[in-house]
């Protein structure tokens, strides 16, 4: 066995608790009273509303092209493995991504109310939450997985490319935007 593969390979310093971030901006866009104060603070708000929703995203695709390409690998130990030996709690192990999928679904008709335009998320979005929850699920929060071989995939990911997957992750972490691995999603969903 190999001395080990990190568990992550550098996204922590970039990601943000997405329902934090969302909470704190709605709740400041509903101290005003008056309609048009909320309309032009939540104008204010939604480009980094979604900056942060496509890059917690941008993450979770990461996440699975991360699994992916260590599962390609020798049998080696997790290094820095946060969750190992905790309790797993399937509710508050899937919180984010539960509170991320609900947004999905109500952010297009606060966009309608707020901006009166037509908005929807990209189709893969709804995919690639599916896939992180089930990633979440079936892995039960990690906190068993010793070795990289001990990692599950979720059913419909996509291997066949899977060695290349380093360096790509490598390329948004070097960019700080893990946005820019949504751009891969078609190649593991």
């Amino acid at each position: 066995m190999a001395e080990g593969i990190e568990f992550d390979p550098g996204f922590a310093p970039y990601i943000l608790a997405f329902q934090g971030t969302v909470n704190y901006l709605y709740m400041d866009i509903n101290k005003f009273k008056v309609f048009s104060q909320k309309k032009a603070k939540f104008r204010q708000y939604y480009k980094k509303i979604l900056e942060v929703f496509n890059n917690n995203l941008g993450f979770y695709v990461g996440c699975l092209m991360w699994a992916a390409y260590i599962r390609t690998q020798e049998e080696q130990k997790i290094i820095n493995n946060h969750c190992l030996g905790g309790k797993y709690n399937e509710e508050e192990n899937t919180i984010e991504t539960d509170y991320m999928i609900n947004f999905a679904r109500l952010f297009p008709k606060d966009m309608k109310y707020f901006m009166s335009t037509s908005f929807e998320f990209d189709s893969n979005v709804d995919k690639i939450l599916d896939a992180y929850k089930e990633f979440l699920i079936i892995n039960k929060g990690f906190v068993h997985a010793e070795k990289n071989t001990d990692i599950q995939l979720p059913k419909g990911l996509k291997t066949a490319l899977a060695e290349t997957f380093k360096e790509k992750i490598d390329e948004a972490i070097n960019m700080k935007d893990l946005s820019k691995l949504l751009e891969y999603t078609d190649l593991i969903l």
